[in-house]
């Protein structure tokens, strides 16, 4: 009844506001004429000085966008643009009065730092996709591939083009070429396609653009003004080939007696990476045994929730038109990319004197992604991917004997997505479908893991008045196969706890061998760009059946949630700000059997000085919040309300020191938790091509209640909690150098240390009890025993152990580095040296926080006595290209 009231309000909201909203006439079209060269084609220096170039007029009066809408720009700028048979060519000029003054900082590409100018090109000409290619005035290049209209740039796309840029006494000028290979367009005599510029002005933090489209505008693509001239242009077929190598050295401690650590690995790799343009519009990508090694690592992360950690996707190939794959939804995805060449889900059992030599990540065969969006305006994403069966290779020391054992099936995982435009856009349909199939046969003893899983999602999206309204509406299904054993471990899962003894709308079958669920989302919303307010309702279910993490992400099942969020912006400069906002938002959570979960509550306020320091603060109140996973199975919970609040301030970007700084705290009732902490992070740039950043964090955790362990007992089920203070301290260090566009320098490095300290044992015996104290047995007699590291419990105080439990202290410490050198010796083709370094400490044979304080613990640990990880990479690519 609450949420149907609550979108009842939200309804008349909209319809009140929407009466309200003020007539708009739109903006005229900007029309740019090109024409094919008639003479030599221009040479790529930057000087735009080629006989070409007097071909065609210049395009200009740009409209400054930003800080100033609809305003002269401080800086004119105007471009050029020419083809032939192969290439489009772009010539930018961008007058400065005070050309020694130009910012030419340096970055790796997709930088975007100093002053840039940009050129947006809608070549399928559907309103609503465009190639991004962005040239800064040190001839650094971005590009990326812009999707939904502009609500997605994705800076993974890579394709193979030519700049140049000089600046002299008029300011600064580039010089573009583009292959039309790297372009997709129709096959068909005259093109009109769509066409933006835009120029930054670094110093004054200008945007001005060629087609104005007005501030903080929800759309993008669809306003673009237009390129007009391109006759004759044929679909360029695009094949491109990129074989690697890798040598890869290992470096680490010896372990005595074991076979497998002596010291160094050495191994040497291969494969091969493609893109072959099936037709005009669609192109076939794939990997055979694709290597990783440069990436990025992950950044450290510890929960004590019980549930995983999202991490982001780094790898070239999964990044890569990723916005096509995109099955997100409020409380998940069914494509999460970092399920395909995982950790291995098995470990191998080993019996005594035996070692075992187990690959961290599973091998990736094969991957195929088939993409594009033809001239009808339908969007195809297929991807699909083969891993290796891994064994673990162990070895008895003793005998002698060696045997194998499957630690990760054969697997299969495909992804397909299908979206089309209706409408110029206005309305788009679309569906998705993925499939995980594991080879489990008789010589694979993995009967805990589920045979195969499936899922769906139909979704449509409409928009109206000039894209300003909108409705999205998603519905998903899924479907697991395996064993009784693997069905039954769902079930039991932390994502729904079909066990949790006052769950009387969930049932547990042991028999199962399936399980089918379903979800879906509801938006209804105005996202107007130069309206003030904007607000979106939704309505989100996920039934307590709904298995996606196969091949998706899913951290909750057994849900029903309402949210409602709103905001109102000044675009605009006055007074002392250059902009501001505020926002609002509220959510209602219900589990299937119509308990209420929690009630959350939230505003906020951010707001940029004209001198371009800034500032946010919000307030957050949650209350009624009875989490189902607190008692890992066990009933119910009751947490008491608790109210947060952070704020952070930031300084100017455009400086060569630029910090910021977010401090955050959380109190409960009763004093039942408390939480303070900090992040921040400061960058200095010493030179234009040096850049230097440090991003230290601090949080201290306290809480009456964290999970300890459920114990089945002669007296019942123990719930056994405790009280817990955590320390935890991490930062990231970087440093950037950019010799030259093509050639760079990175490191990264993370050192994070966490400790928790557990007290004041206690079983939870009433837990949905108001008050804290009536929640909880406190055991008044534990004991902590040295050798066997684990705590004895009298329950009952009659001088007799009732159960013992293991010592959940812990420290935990790791240290992660990467030190990069990337060489772009030729377009499209690169060379890295890689040298990462690694090292891990846990420990929890401790009671007294003294004996492990947190800083020492770390700097002891961080460069121990004994032999870091070191691992030194060199991986080689050549890009073939037709």
């Amino acid at each position: 009844m609450k949420i149907i009231l609550s979108l009842c309000m939200v309804m008349c909201c909209l319809g009140i506001l929407s009466a309200q909203e003020d007539a708009e006439t739109s903006t005229a079209k900007k029309k740019y004429f090109t024409q094919k060269i008639t003479s030599s084609s221009p040479n790529i220096d930057g000087k735009l000085d080629d006989e070409a170039w007097e071909q065609v007029e210049w395009g200009g009066d740009y409209i400054q966008r930003e800080p100033y809408d609809n305003q002269a720009p401080t800086q004119n700028t105007a471009f050029k643009v020419l083809y032939d048979d192969k290439y489009l060519y772009i010539g930018a000029r961008c007058y400065d009065t005070e050309p020694d003054k130009i910012v030419r900082r340096m970055s790796r590409r997709d930088g975007f730092e100093g002053d840039w100018v940009e050129f947006n090109i809608d070549s399928y000409y559907d309103k609503r996709t465009a190639f991004s290619f962005t040239i800064s005035a040190s001839g650094v290049k971005g590009d990326e591939f812009i999707s939904n209209d502009g609500n997605n740039w994705d800076t993974s796309w890579d394709p193979i083009w030519y700049v140049r840029t000089q600046i002299d006494d008029e300011g600064w000028t580039a010089e573009i070429k583009i292959p039309f290979s790297q372009l997709r367009y129709g096959n068909k005599e005259n093109h009109i396609w769509g066409l933006q510029s835009t120029r930054r002005d670094f110093r004054m933090e200008e945007r001005s653009v060629w087609q104005h489209i007005p501030q903080n505008s929800n759309t993008w693509v669809s306003d673009f003004g237009e390129l007009h001239g391109l006759k004759g242009i044929k679909p360029q077929k695009q094949i491109e080939l990129q074989p690697y190598t890798v040598l890869k050295v290992d470096s680490y401690e010896p372990e005595v007696g074991n076979p497998f650590r002596d010291g160094s690995d050495f191994s040497i790799n291969g494969g091969l990476d493609g893109k072959v343009g099936v037709t005009s519009d669609l192109v076939l990508d794939f990997t055979v045994n694709p290597d990783f090694g440069q990436v990025e690592a992950d950044p450290a992360a510890l929960r004590l929730d019980g549930f995983e950690v999202f991490f982001q996707e780094r790898r070239p190939f999964f990044v890569e038109n990723r916005n096509l794959f995109n099955g997100n939804f409020n409380g998940g995805n069914l494509f999460y990319s970092r399920r395909v060449g995982g950790n291995p889900k098995g470990y191998p059992g080993l019996n005594g004197n035996e070692f075992a030599d187990a690959p961290d990540n599973t091998t990736i065969w094969g991957a195929a992604k088939f993409s594009g969006k033809t001239k009808n305006g339908l969007s195809i994403g297929i991807m699909e991917t083969i891993t290796a069966e891994e064994r673990a290779n162990i070895r008895n020391v003793v005998n002698g004997e060696e045997r194998k054992e499957v630690i990760e099936p054969l697997t299969n995982y495909f992804v397909g997505r299908l979206m089309q435009d209706f409408s110029g856009g206005n309305t788009v349909i679309g569906g998705m479908f993925t499939a995980t199939n594991r080879r489990l046969n008789d010589g694979v003893d993995m009967d805990w893991l589920r045979k195969s899983a499936y899922s769906g999602m139909f979704d449509v999206t409409h928009r109206w008045n000039d894209q300003k309204w909108f409705v999205n509406a998603r519905a998903m299904f899924s479907k697991v196969n395996g064993s009784e054993q693997s069905i039954l471990n769902t079930q039991t899962s932390i994502q729904r706890l079909f066990q949790r003894p006052d769950a009387t709308h969930l049932s547990i079958d042991s028999t199962a061998t399936s399980l089918v669920g379903h979800g879906g989302t509801f938006l209804i919303g105005r996202n107007a760009g130069n309206k003030k307010v904007n607000f979106e309702a939704s309505l989100n279910w996920l039934s307590p059946s709904l298995e996606l993490n196969d091949i998706g992400f899913l951290a909750n099942a057994d849900q029903i949630t309402h949210g409602f969020w709103m905001y109102y912006r000044i675009g605009q400069p006055f007074s002392v700000f250059r902009n501001m906002r505020f926002n609002y938002s509220h959510r209602t959570n219900f589990d299937f059997g119509g308990h209420n979960r929690f009630m959350y509550m939230g505003a906020n306020h951010h707001a940029q000085f004209k001198n371009f320091w800034g500032y946010g603060t919000g307030v957050n109140f949650n209350f009624n919040n009875k989490p189902t996973s607190a008692l890992r199975g066990g009933p119910t919970m009751y947490f008491n309300p608790n109210f947060s609040h952070w704020m952070y301030i930031s300084s100017d970007e455009r400086k060569k020191v630029r910090i910021f700084l977010n401090a955050f705290n959380v109190f409960a009732q009763q004093n039942i938790s408390r939480i303070t902490g900090f992040d921040g992070e400061i960058r200095y740039r010493p030179t234009r091509t040096v850049e230097l950043s440090a991003s230290p964090w601090f949080e201290y955790n306290r809480r009456s209640f964290q999970y300890v362990t459920n114990l089945s007992t002669e007296n019942g089920d123990r719930y056994i909690n405790a009280s817990i203070k955590q320390k935890t301290f991490g930062t990231s260090f970087r440093v950037n150098y950019t010799i030259r566009p093509n050639l760079t320098i990175q490191y990264y490095g993370q050192p994070f240390i966490s400790r928790g300290e557990y007290f004041n044992f206690k079983h939870i015996s009433n837990p949905m009890a108001r008050n804290s104290e009536e929640r909880i047995d406190l055991f008044e007699n534990v004991e902590y025993n040295e050798e066997t590291n684990r705590y004895a419990i009298d329950e009952n105080n009659d001088g007799i152990t009732d159960y013992t439990i293991y010592n959940p202290n812990f420290v935990f410490m790791q240290f992660r580095s990467n030190l990069v050198l990337r060489w772009e010796y030729i377009p499209g083709s690169e060379l890295f040296f890689v040298w990462s370094q690694s090292t891990d400490s846990f420990t929890s044979d401790f009671t007294n926080p003294d004996d492990v304080r947190l800083m020492p613990y770390l700097m002891d640990n961080l460069f121990p006595d004994q032999k870091i990880n070191n691992t030194f990479l060199i991986k080689a690519t050549y890009r073939f290209l037709k």
